[in-house]
This record gives structure tokens, C-alpha cells and sequence, in this order.
């Protein structure tokens, strides 16, 4: 069907079904909506003893269910996310209806608010729509994050009710899991949670490197070691394992658990109710963070000045690697959610090692956050990446597709971006129309530098090719190379700096694929 679509427009199709399909779920729900309205109506309108028995959600619930083909629990939760948007999140529906923002984000909305008191909700709502179009690029848990932190400024109650509600439903789950598997689903607190992952991870590395299984077949090896309170064996199979001792089978020392809280120092010393951020599990309220640094060690972060000497090293201080973690809380690709605990510190404009004076200095300018995956991406994967001087971060995918990213500390406490005046906004339009009009520019700028890297690369291999040759067989002029296809192995040396003028060879627009000209 898209065979012979560019890719920017096979892009474009699936940007107008997703659309398309917020369409549609805000249409279902609005009719939804419509029957329960109904069926309450019918259900106020007979007797109260006949009422009490099966009420209009119900009933809405059961029609529901039967027309859709799906258990009860799934249309209850269609029915009151149909009630919700239309009674206490109008605006937000309205936005749903339009296309402009997915379902998935609108259902966080709805049970992020579940608790909230009905006269609040307006201004939450107003406040969500508002803010709701610029989530497109958020990870689902910075979705949850943003929320929390509209809902905690709005509803501290509601905070502490929703945390108490979550701390009763603790809970452990054993279900089967097919073939002969077991799942296990267990919900702690974030301390324990913490505790038992580092206790897995521990004993997981425990054995030795030898062994046969994956780290997360460790891990599950391990969570039933620990339950049978035993160690984890090893299964390299070799007679002289190290972990074979008998000092092995003693209980190692108990991991450190860290918990990183970030927070504003008022919130701490309880001068504001202002939320905070618990590293890996998101929006937590005042008390809370009160309650965790009672016996922590603190650190007041603050952005480091960075020398013009420091400026010229690959790696940053342990200051500005802190700062910019704390500053981004996430991978910045679109849609990643990994703790920047866990990612890559990488340079924007690369580090250049021959010459570090000349670009990519290691400032906070010039630095984010990546996980692994999408640090190769950016690196190898034909995109584009830009930072802006408010930390926002352009993405520009290899079909032309532009996405943007705000550092995840911006919107949990406004560390680095600032609301835009009119003005300035009129002079940020006018300058991505500028880059607009330059993108075929830019476009083979890229491919000139891509190109130029290939180059210099090929060259340094064919150099040390011709190294090794000499090394082995003697100097060329004694004994050429006959071979029919290393030829210019026979030729001198290349120079591994190109000239300023280099220009690669012209870029292959016709489609592979095509039948030759005969």
C-alpha cells in the first residue's frame, strides 16, 4: 500500500490515525456518557426500593459490557472514564474530541484526579488542558509526574489520601503464568521496593562469570534462592569455580539501598508544601519527603561553575555530571522514562578529542542525559539533535520528523525553563521559520559530515592494511600485491586529514530497487 511513499509520509499516516483514533475513543466515551445519563434518569425516576437494587452505573455497566464483548471490571472503568470526562473533566474531553492528545494520557488524567474533591476539579481541568499539548513527547511516567504535580499544588488532601490508599493496597499476588510459570506481582513501599531489588541485583552478580543465564534469569533465580533462604548457586558447571567455595555459601553483607529524593530546600525544613521527586518512582508530597530526609544526608545541588580548563575535558566533574542529572531526572530521548541514574552523560555537539578547543566542550550547554539505546541512535542512527539554550532538546528523526523535549526538573520545579514573553516567542518563531528555510542546507551539511567520518575511517583502516602488509611481506616496491582486489595496497599512504575543500560523492536518490535503463 505505501510502497512507494517517502518515509515522511508514511509518518504522516500514522500521525492522522493516531488522531483519528482519540477521535473515536472521545466519541465512544461521549456516548457512553449520553446512556449513563439516561439510565440514571430512569433509575431517579422509579421507586427508591426498586432503585436501591441495580443503579444506573450498573446497569450502564452491564449494557456495556455485553455490547463490547468485555468483562465487567474493563466496562466499569470505560464508564467512569466516560462519566469523569464529561462531569468533572470537560475541557480536557474537548481536547480528546479534537485529536489533540491521546487516550492513553487522557486515562492517566482521569485516575490521577479519581480522588480529587468535585470542587476543585475545574480548576484542574482548566489547568490540564492547558498544559496537555505539550506532553506529546513525555515518557508515560512523566505524564504521571506532571499530573501529581498539578494535583498535589491544587489538592494536598487528595495527595494524602491517594498515598494512604496505595500504602492499605499492598499487596502480594501469586497467578499462573502458563507453561509451567508462575507471576508474581507484589507492591511495596518505595524503600522496600529499593531494598529488594538491590538484595536480587547483589545476589544475582554473585556468581561467577561463567554462568550460563541472563541477568534477569539470575535475578528470578534469586528472588527464589532468597525466599528458601539459601544462596544462589552458580551453574557454570566447571570443577574450579571460585564461587564452589565453601566461604561462598556464607550470607553475603546486606546491600546498600539509596534512595535519591530531590526537593526544594523549603519544602525540607517544612516551609512549603511543595512536592518533591523520589529518583526512579516520581512525584511524592511534602510530608513524605520530610519524612525520608529526617535521618538523610542532604546536598544542596546547585549548577557548578566550570573552568576553561575543565571545559576541555571529555569527562565532567562529578559536580556538573550531579547537576546535570538532577536537572534532567530522565533520558532525554521522546518517550523514555529510564533514571538518568542509569543513563549516559553525553555531548550534544560531539567532543572533539584531536582538538577539544575546537567544539563540543563539556558545559551544561552542551551535555544531556541518554540512555544506551537512544545515545546510539543519536549517535548512529541519523538523527538530528539540537539543545536549546532553556534545555529544551529538538529531535529531528532521519524522515525530517521534529520532536521536542523539556528537562524533566523544568516542570517539577522550574530549574531551567521559564514561560516564554510574546516577544520572545515571536523571536523563536521566526527563527525555526529561518531554520526551515536552511533545512536542505543543514540536511547536506549532515550528510557531508557523516560522509566525512566514513572517509576518514576508511582511510586509516586501508593505512594500517598497508602497515601490516609491509610489516609481513616487505616494502611494496619489493613485492606489489597481486591480488585482483587490494590493489591499493600497492598505493602510498593517505593523508587522514581531509582538506577543507573535500566534497563527498553525490548522494543516491534513485531507488535501489529500480530496473535498469534496458
Amino acid at each position: 500500500m505505501f510502497d512507494s511513499w517517502s518515509d515522511g509520509d508514511v509518518l504522516a499516516v500514522v500521525e492522522d490515525a493516531l488522531r483519528q483514533e482519540s477521535m473515536q475513543v472521545a466519541r465512544k466515551l461521549a456516548a457512553i456518557a449520553q446512556l449513563l445519563a439516561r439510565r440514571i434518569d430512569e433509575e431517579l425516576a422509579i421507586d427508591a426500593d426498586a432503585r436501591s437494587m441495580i443503579t444506573g452505573f450498573a446497569r450502564t455497566t452491564t449494557e456495556v459490557a455485553a455490547l463490547i464483548n468485555m468483562s465487567t471490571a474493563a466496562a466499569r472503568s470505560m464508564v467512569f472514564a466516560a462519566e469523569t470526562l464529561d462531569q468533572r473533566l470537560p475541557a480536557v474531553g474537548e481536547l480528546l474530541a479534537r485529536g489533540e492528545v491521546t487516550w492513553p494520557t487522557v486515562e492517566l488524567v482521569i485516575k490521577r484526579t479519581e480522588l480529587v474533591a468535585d470542587d476543585l476539579m475545574a480548576q484542574i481541568d482548566a489547568d490540564m488542558a492547558e498544559r496537555l499539548g505539550s506532553w506529546s513527547s513525555w515518557s508515560r511516567q512523566r505524564v504521571i509526574d506532571a499530573i501529581d504535580r498539578v494535583v498535589s499544588t491544587v489538592d494536598r488532601d487528595g495527595v494524602k489520601k491517594r498515598r494512604q490508599r496505595a500504602y492499605d493496597e499492598r499487596s502480594v499476588q501469586v497467578s499462573s503464568n502458563g507453561d509451567g510459570m508462575a507471576r508474581v506481582r507484589v507492591t511495596l513501599t518505595a524503600p522496600a521496593g529499593k531494598m529488594v531489588d538491590a538484595e536480587l541485583s547483589a545476589m544475582a552478580a554473585s556468581v561467577c562469570p561463567a554462568d550460563p543465564r541472563t541477568a534477569q534469569q539470575r535475578r528470578a533465580d534469586a528472588f527464589e534462592a532468597l525466599v528458601e533462604r539459601r544462596q544462589l548457586e552458580c551453574r557454570c558447571g566447571t570443577s574450579d569455580c571460585p564461587k564452589a567455595d565453601p566461604a561462598h555459601d556464607q550470607p553475603p553483607a546486606q546491600p546498600k539501598v539509596v534512595l535519591n529524593v530531590v526537593a526544594g530546600a523549603d519544602t525540607v525544613n517544612g516551609q512549603s508544601q511543595a512536592p518533591g521527586y523520589l529518583v526512579g518512582f516520581g512525584v511524592i508530597d511534602a510530608e513524605l519527603v520530610r519524612e525520608l530526609a529526617r535521618d538523610a544526608t542532604r546536598r544542596l545541588v546547585e549548577e557548578p561553575a566550570v573552568s576553561p580548563q575543565e571545559e576541555l575535558r571529555y569527562r565532567p566533574s562529578a559536580a556538573l555530571a550531579r547537576w546535570i542529572r538532577l536537572r534532567d531526572l530522565t533520558c532525554r530521548a521522546p518517550g523514555c522514562s529510564v533514571p538518568a541514574e542509569q543513563c549516559d552523560i553525553d555531548h550534544i555537539n560531539p567532543f572533539n578529542h584531536r582538538d577539544p578547543a575546537a567544539g563540543g566542550r563539556t558545559v551544561s550547554w552542551n551535555l544531556a542525559c541518554f540512555c544506551r539505546e537512544h545515545h546510539r541512535c543519536k549517535t548512529f542512527g541519523g538523527w538530528c539533535v539540537e539543545l536549546l539554550a532553556d534545555g529544551t532538546i529538538v529531535w529531528t528523526s532521519p524522515a525530517g520528523q521534529v520532536s521536542r523535549t523539556t528537562p524533566g526538573s523544568a516542570a517539577l520545579f522550574g530549574l531551567t525553563t521559564r514561560p516564554r514573553r510574546r516577544e520572545d516567542s515571536t523571536r523563536v518563531e521566526r527563527a525555526r521559520a529561518r531554520l526551515c528555510a536552511h533545512r536542505a542546507t543543514t540536511e547536506y551539511n549532515r550528510y557531508r559530515n557523516q560522509a566525512a567520518t566514513r572517509e576518514i575511517r576508511d582511510r586509516r583502516w586501508r593505512n594500517d592494511t598497508r602497515r601490516w602488509r609491509e610489516l609481513f611481506h616487505g616494502r611494496v616496491s619489493d613485492k606489489p600485491s597481486t591480488a585482483p582486489y587490494m590493489q591499493w595496497v600497492n598505493e602510498p599512504l593517505e593523508p587522514e586529514e581531509l582538506q577543507p575543500h573535500w566534497q563527498p560523492p553525490p548522494r543516491i536518490t534513485s531507488d535501489p530497487d529500480e530496473p535498469p535503463p534496458f
